[in-house]
């Protein structure tokens, strides 16, 4: 029997580096004053009809549960965060720094990057409508990425807005047909001159005029100049590239959105977010209208890259070694002291040390293959020296005898002190 496709077993070493990401992603957030929050794993199949748009509601693991609902497998969070800041936004002072790493779900093809489940860390700004917040959840993304290891030469911020998009198809009359337009746009990158100008015609509008739009300096965006003197002054202008092009599939986006992606672009996405300033007033039928700003970044990509990446693979590499499964073995030499050993393991333990044993009787050069293969920093052997107790530093092999009473004063974690 294997996992469905597109579903991942976690093994222990598997587990230790998803654990590595959710960890990372929770330090930095909570190090930008951003609080955890979650919500149900399963919604009303209307919340995603309603205001994420056709394309993701068509990959929703959706069923009729058993009370005769309509229900879908979240398979983001925005919408969930929107119905819980509506229900309770008189609850907490304006504005909302929120983050979660949940896991979500969403019936597509398999492939390089992209599974039908994941991990992704979300955070959202809710309640602010300068430009400040939107530089500050560029700067959260980017240093999030920096807390794995990675530069700017390894990955850059793209930025657009709709806002840009939506004045300028005002000017033509066609406002109405703006998610449309958009969906023209996402893919000029993938599209032949004269397929894209062919695109363009039911809108009144020239290849020539999207051209000149695309490159229009960033100064002259809505947001644009005061959003580079911020990032300018956290000294992250480097990671930055405007770029029209980037509109975001979803149809709640209003205003500035951006996508983070490798510099070799051999990858999906890294991330992606920008501003849904109307979905609370969707949300809530007009009764909460609260200016909003999130992103989102999967683990799947991510753990790619990091892979990929040297300097960020060693990062993870001793992350995973300082965070090993424990930090010493008790090794029972003889039977008749087990008695002994399991004190000495529940008093270690009760410490805050990260104890193992043997459950049953092994040899001893056993137990201490199995010490090794467990990553533990040192060894007690209880045996023909009790009452006295042979510690050992298995990373130099420097050993001490010592009574079991002085052995928590002797130990610092992960090693022996001398």
């Amino acid at each position: 029997m294997k996992p469905l496709p597109g579903f991942r077993d976690f093994h222990p070493a598997e587990c230790a580096r998803r654990d590595y990401i959710l960890a990372t992603w929770r330090e930095v957030a909570r190090r930008y004053g951003f609080v955890e929050y979650d919500g149900p794993v399963l919604e009303s199949m209307a919340l995603y009809e309603k205001k994420s748009g056709g394309e993701l509601v068509g990959q929703l693991f959706d069923f009729e549960d058993k009370g005769e609902r309509r229900v879908a497998l979240r398979p983001e969070m925005t919408p969930t965060l929107a119905r819980m800041v509506a229900a309770r936004e008189r609850d907490f002072k304006k504005p909302l720094k929120w983050f979660c790493c949940p896991q979500f779900f969403r019936y597509e093809k398999p492939q390089r990057g992209r599974g039908r489940e994941f991990y992704q860390f979300n955070a959202d700004i809710i309640g602010e409508t300068s430009a400040a917040a939107d530089a500050e959840l560029i700067a959260l993304a980017i240093d999030t990425l920096r807390a794995f290891g990675l530069t700017e030469n390894d990955f850059v911020v793209r930025v657009s807005t709709r806002a840009e998009w939506a004045a300028f198809l005002e000017k033509r009359g066609r406002a109405e047909r703006m998610a449309e337009f958009l969906a023209v746009i996402d893919k000029i990158e993938r599209s032949q001159p004269e397929e894209l100008a062919k695109q363009l015609q039911p809108f009144g509008v020239s290849l020539e005029e999207v051209r000149m739009e695309l490159s229009k300096p960033a100064e002259q965006w809505e947001t644009g100049a005061a959003l580079l003197e911020d990032l300018h002054a956290r000294g992250l202008t480097s990671f930055i590239q405007f770029d029209p092009r980037i509109v975001r599939g979803l149809a709640y986006y209003t205003g500035f959105v951006f996508e983070i992606f490798d510099r070799g672009l051999s990858e999906r996405a890294l991330a992606g977010g920008g501003r849904y300033d109307s979905l609370l007033s969707l949300i809530s039928d007009g009764r909460v209208d609260l200016p909003a700003l999130g992103f989102g970044m999967g683990d799947v990509v991510l753990g790619n890259m990091i892979d990929d990446t040297p300097a960020a693979a060693a990062k993870r590499d001793a992350w995973l070694a300082a965070n090993r499964a424990i930090d010493g073995y008790i090794i029972v030499a003889q039977e008749d002291r087990r008695g002994e050993a399991l004190a000495l393991v529940q008093q270690l333990r009760d410490a805050g040390q990260r104890v193992d044993f043997p459950l049953t009787s092994a040899k001893v050069g056993k137990q201490f293959q199995t010490a090794e293969q467990l990553g533990a920093a040192w060894t007690v052997l209880i045996g023909d020296e009790w009452p006295l107790v042979k510690c050992k530093t298995l990373a130099t092999r420097a050993e001490m005898l010592l009574p079991p009473e002085e052995l928590l004063a002797h130990l610092s974690p992960p090693e022996i002190s001398d």
